[in-house]
């Protein structure tokens, strides 16, 4: 009987070992350390991913696809043959062209010699003036027709030129909309082409930043390249690096932000057109400032502030003042100093003189 009643006394005194002096039990929490660090001066949104240059491949004349030369999501390079239209019609032209031109000019040479002969006559008495002057007329109106020939057989040779349809640019190629054999239009307003052409490398991300930074970003673009990184949507894998190239010439009106676009190098094409990123743009860096999770500051009536542990496992009520908070990390510029630990998780059950049970945070939480 006697071990039975010391146990049951064993299991009465448990619970008041954590309980405080007010028969309150302790509270368990989590904890970070407040520490100095470089932090930097990030500006985080939603980004979509787009091709740098996109084109619809269409013809520029009307006839018979005769060929494709490309497999659907083919890198090609600028000038890569990518279709043939039927060349015969516009060949054919062309030698119509060629070859009025050609008696056109033999007319020409012609009616030059005639005004020669016709000139020296006139010296001697044996033409008049109105044969000389009718001659030049008619050498002026087949020189005016040779030059009209020649724009003739140079847009023949042009539409000749379009038969053969090149790649513009280097990029990649998407899905063929139209099979060999088809007739292709010009003029054909359904929005149909051969095939789309992407340039994905680089590739572009664009995001919106508030207006109100925008002072800020023209004075960092000023003094050098500003680094921006594209990320997952867990916001932890790291998809590519770029840099920022421009920001658009006008605020939207609308949400009050500004368009920004990043160029991104792509190599391992991990973005794709239509992709939606997370994208940091790093203005700064600020040196040696002291940091918190920014799950430790709360917000009271009127101030900000965090639960701090102290040596007697008590905590108390300490208002700061935050500089910056990017949702992770918060700048204390105010009320806290270096080495104090801070409630991260359980902050809920907390008030001043609470005893709390710790638990220190993971380095990475």
């Amino acid at each position: 009987m006697a071990p039975l009643l010391a146990a049951f006394a064993l299991l009465l005194a448990a619970p008041a070992r954590a309980q405080d002096a007010g028969g309150a039990p302790a509270v368990p929490v989590t904890v970070a350390t407040a520490a100095l660090r470089d932090l930097p001066v990030e500006l985080r949104n939603i980004g979509a991913v787009q091709a740098n240059q996109t084109v619809l491949i269409r013809t520029r004349v009307d006839g018979t696809l005769d060929q494709v030369f490309f497999t659907e999501g083919q890198e090609v390079k600028r000038g890569d043959k990518i279709a043939q239209i039927d060349p015969r019609p516009y060949q054919a032209t062309l030698d119509q062209a060629q070859a009025k031109r050609a008696a056109d000019l033999a007319q020409l040479a012609n009616a030059r010699l005639d005004l020669g002969r016709s000139t020296q006559l006139a010296r001697s008495q044996f033409a008049s003036r109105q044969t000389v002057d009718t001659q030049g007329a008619t050498v002026a109106q087949l020189e005016a027709q040779v030059k009209s020939d020649d724009a003739s057989v140079a847009a023949a040779q042009l539409n000749l030129t379009y038969t053969t349809i090149t790649a513009p640019f280097d990029g990649r190629l998407g899905l063929r909309q139209v099979d060999p054999g088809n007739v292709v239009r010009f003029a054909d307003t359904s929005g149909v082409g051969i095939v789309t052409l992407s340039q994905i490398h680089p590739i572009a991300v664009l995001f919106n930043v508030p207006q109100d930074q925008v002072p800020a970003i023209q004075a960092a673009m000023a003094k050098r390249t500003l680094p921006v990184t594209a990320y997952r949507s867990d916001d932890k894998t790291r998809l590519g690096e770029g840099t920022l190239l421009t920001m658009d010439n006008a605020v939207d009106a609308a949400s009050g932000t500004i368009r920004l676009k990043a160029l991104f190098p792509n190599t391992d094409n991990a973005l794709w057109p239509g992709q939606f990123v997370n994208a940091s743009l790093l203005l700064d860096v600020r040196r040696g400032v002291l940091t918190v999770p920014s799950v430790a500051v709360q917000h009271g009536p009127g101030n900000l502030f965090v639960y701090v542990v102290k040596p007697d496992s008590t905590v108390a009520v300490q208002t700061v003042a935050v500089g910056q908070d990017d949702g992770r990390v918060a700048m204390i510029t105010k009320g806290l100093d270096a080495g104090a630990r801070v409630v991260v998780n359980g902050q809920s059950r907390l008030r001043q003189g609470t005893h709390v049970t710790v638990t220190e945070a993971k380095p990475n939480a």
